[in-house]
């Protein structure tokens, strides 16, 4: 499974970490990817140096890959990406919005010429609309998006701590790519995909979008809380450490009340009977929970809520996940040296995943520009 893409082509033109999501899962899965960067290099090379002195970004995103430093401004530099073009199975670009047409690679031109390419643009607000034009950045599609408004806490809006669009942008850019993979293996035909940030991201947002268009519900920011769903959040114990729980239905709802709380009277108490007159009612019955929480160690809690058959689990910090018994690693080699990263999440055969190495900065260049003029001369040789 790990080499189920072998003998796939990707040329990528990319940046950041939308497109470089896609297509390092591509790589994850055998195919060659041809990553080209910009002479001075993708700009997510130097968003940070704490890992080995290399961004986390880019040791994260770029594994697998051949990186190709080439200056699209120059012409014989244009003629290489052209040649490796024609010659790939996938071609993803995510640069500013007109970038690509005006250096002769749009994908409506491509594919006129390569009826069996896939093409992925991936841009933040679309190829229509009065903001495609645009540049657009992981926090901007956040507000756009009202994912801000959701988030935080009554205090005030914030950002999810993780580049959510852009990564929900590349997760929808190679389920696509992999949909039109298969395409093409039915029909022989190419298909052009176009992703952009906001539709990824505004997808994720149906339901608080459609809660608001057919009832009005207006979804509150709620912290460590989930907004539709109560009682459902973190909980101080008597250490000082929090544990989130959930009650998802009115079987552990009862269960709860009568086990955990120890209060059955609770379970068909006016507003607290159904999950909207407990969201309508939250405050008081957080300062019911909150009192039971605080007779109780993080590990007593646990222990009581999983005898009540209910979820839970630890509010940790970014250290602890790092000691978490379930976060599984694997090694990648990169120029400063291994790095232990997170393995990739899908597992299959129960295998242990194999990633190949980060590339240094134009590693690849001279070997791919040779088999580019190679491959220019044998077209002309043919003509």
């Amino acid at each position: 499974m790990q080499n189920s893409l072998e003998g796939i082509t990707v040329v990528a033109v990319e940046q950041a970490v939308a497109a470089p999501y896609a297509s390092s899962r591509l790589a994850d899965a055998g195919a060659r990817v041809i990553k080209i960067e910009r002479p001075e290099g993708d700009f997510a090379r130097n968003y940070d140096k704490l890992v080995r002195g290399q961004s986390a970004y880019f040791v994260w995103l770029n594994r697998g890959k051949e990186s190709v430093c080439l200056d699209l401004r120059s012409e014989a530099d244009r003629a290489v990406l052209d040649t490796l073009i024609a010659s790939a199975d996938v071609f993803i670009q995510n640069l500013k919005p007109g970038s690509i047409e005006r250096l002769g690679f749009g994908s409506t031109d491509l594919r006129k010429r390569f009826p069996r390419l896939i093409t992925c643009d991936i841009s933040g607000f679309g190829e229509t609309g009065p903001y495609s034009h645009l540049k657009a950045y992981d926090l901007i599609v956040q507000a756009e998006t009202g994912l801000c408004a959701i988030t935080g806490n009554q205090q005030g809006p914030a950002r999810v701590g993780v580049s959510v669009c852009d990564i929900s942008a590349g997760m929808t850019a190679h389920s696509a790519i992999l949909q039109a993979l298969y395409h093409r293996e039915v029909t022989g035909e190419g298909t052009s995909i176009q992703v952009s940030l906001f539709d990824a991201l505004a997808d994720w947002m149906n339901v608080p979008v459609l809660q608001n268009d057919y009832s009005g519900y207006q979804t509150v920011r709620a912290g460590v809380k989930h907004p539709s769903l109560a009682p459902y959040g973190a909980y101080c114990c008597a250490d000082g450490k929090e544990v989130v729980f959930s009650v998802q239905n009115d079987r552990e709802w009862v269960n709860f009340c009568e086990k955990f709380l120890r209060r059955t009277e609770l379970t068909r108490a006016p507003g607290f009977s159904d999950n909207m007159e407990r969201l309508g009612n939250r405050v008081q019955l957080d300062e019911i929970i909150a009192l039971r929480f605080s007779e109780l160690s993080c590990h007593e809690a646990m222990q009581e809520l999983e005898a009540a058959g209910l979820a839970y689990g630890r509010l940790n910090e970014v250290a602890d996940v790092s000691r978490h018994p379930h976060v599984r690693r694997v090694a990648v080699s990169t120029p400063e040296g291994t790095v232990e990263t997170i393995a990739p999440a899908a597992i299959f055969n129960a295998e242990r995943p194999s990633l190949r190495p980060v590339p240094a900065l134009g590693a690849h260049t001279q070997t791919v520009r040779e088999e580019a003029l190679r491959r220019l001369g044998d077209r002309a040789a043919s003509a």
